[in-house]
């Protein structure tokens, strides 16, 4: 009898593999998150979100300080003309050409006030990335 499991050892074994399973899903959740309570510099939140989403191949063209702990701005790729919106909020980075038209729009005017409608920068100017300040649309 000593080969069979009786009912309390099986709950026993099911209930240690219950916590095993939880505790690997919550170190596989939170793999590579910040633990740390300082708050995270707006600027490289921004950049670090726009290259995330766009690749590494992004840059900020114009970054301007929205309402709290929003930046927005414009960000294109490297040798190229064009720039697209950003809203870049400490949990997300809604992008102009997102579907969600209206809620960029509403985010926009609350906001993102500052913020210049077009933005067309020179590929060769300083970007935000580089240097981490603000760089002027022409």
């Amino acid at each position: 009898m000593s080969g069979r499991l009786n009912g309390k050892r099986l709950m026993l074994v099911m209930g240690v593999m219950v916590l095993l399973l939880g505790a690997l899903s919550l170190y596989a959740a939170f793999e590579g998150r910040r633990w740390s309570l300082e708050p995270v510099d707006p600027g490289k939140r921004m950049i670090e979100q726009v290259r995330s989403q766009m690749g590494p191949g992004a840059e900020v063209r114009l970054a301007v300080q929205g309402q709290g702990r929003v930046m927005c701005g414009y960000a294109g790729y490297r040798g190229g003309r064009e720039a697209i919106a950003f809203i870049s909020r400490p949990n997300r980075i809604l992008f102009e050409t997102d579907p969600l038209h209206r809620e960029f729009s509403t985010m926009k005017a609350t906001d993102c006030r500052d913020l210049p409608e077009t933005a067309v920068v020179p590929a060769d100017a300083n970007t935000a990335a580089a240097d981490g300040q603000e760089t002027p649309a022409p």
